[in-house]
């Protein structure tokens, strides 16, 4: 065990400096400068350049920006000047974790009992209108989801608030949008590892012991099937935190997102690098934890 997580923390130091290489070559290859919208002589762009570090060779921008970030330090903000980028991070983070954090809890309370429900009624109305249900949640992009959802319940019927989230009535609709499509998807991936399960021998002899079928379903037949719900929790958790940069846009909401994009646009190369290294770090993190909590629900796989 401790050598399967050895191999899987080294592995996952390696993919973050691919991703940070990759990011800080890339990020340059795009034509423009961060100081070139904001309609000012050349002299200035060039003395802007000099105090920032970019009039350096880009592999000794490189080497310098290593050194800093394993110090802790990830630049200042070109555009949001006298802020870094660790207290915009520490500042705005919390707001897009909590609504994505929702995100994620309300799809595995929905998803998980009712993709058990569909794979105990199989063949079922039940069944057939789940499926058809997630089928169609999964097919809807979430910013599609947030702009209906704008329209019925926040300007037709007004029973919501659509900007901000001040109160807790304004987490309802933004979490709705980022929930379907993660529910309807473990719906289904819930529903197809229950049916692969169902004729396995400790479940017959569970059944033949006597034991109820509830028991039956979340005590012995439960572990095993949500283990492929366990492997997705790890790409699900970045789509969540990462898609809800479209839904901070649509429904105002002042998170990271606002200010990944606004980087990208402004080429805010510290804001670029300091949200990307931040997202894939969360990625990377997500996955190893859900490949330890892999083999711990299954002792059999090993690295």
């Amino acid at each position: 065990m401790l050598k399967y997580v050895s191999i899987r923390v080294i592995s996952a130091v390696v993919t973050l400096f691919i991703v940070i290489t990759a990011t800080f070559f890339l990020m340059f290859l795009v034509p423009g400068g961060p100081f070139l919208s904001e309609r000012v002589n050349q002299q200035t762009i060039d003395l802007m350049n000099r105090k920032y570090g970019l009039d350096k060779p880009l592999y000794v921008q490189y080497g310098n920006y290593l050194k800093n970030m394993l110090k802790g330090d990830l630049g200042v903000s070109y555009k949001r000047r006298g802020y870094t980028i660790t207290e915009i991070i520490l500042e705005k983070f919390p707001v897009s974790a909590r609504m994505g954090g929702l995100a994620i809890l309300t799809a595995l309370i929905i998803s998980v009992p009712l993709g058990i429900l569909a794979a105990y009624k199989r063949n079922t109305p039940v069944d057939r209108v789940i499926m058809i249900i997630s089928t169609f949640g999964m097919s809807l992009p979430s910013f599609i989801i947030s702009v209906t959802l704008l329209y019925i319940l926040g300007m037709w019927l007004k029973v919501l608030p659509t900007i901000g989230l001040q109160t807790p009535q304004n987490y309802i609709m933004p979490v709705i949008a980022l929930a379907l499509n993660p529910t309807c998807y473990i719906i289904r991936l819930m529903r197809s590892s229950m049916l692969d399960i169902q004729g396995q021998d400790y479940l017959k002899t569970a059944r033949a012991k006597g034991l109820p079928e509830i028991l039956v379903l979340f005590k012995h037949a439960l572990k095993n099937a949500v283990i492929p719900v366990i492997t997705y929790l790890g790409p699900m958790t970045t789509a969540v935190l990462t898609g809800s940069f479209v839904i901070e846009k649509i429904f105002s909401i002042p998170g990271l997102g606002k200010y990944f994009i606004d980087s990208i646009s402004g080429r805010d190369y510290p804001m670029i690098m300091g949200t990307t290294i931040f997202f894939a770090a969360i990625l990377i993190a997500a996955n190893l934890i859900v490949d330890i909590l892999y083999s711990v629900m299954d002792p059999r796989i090993q690295y």
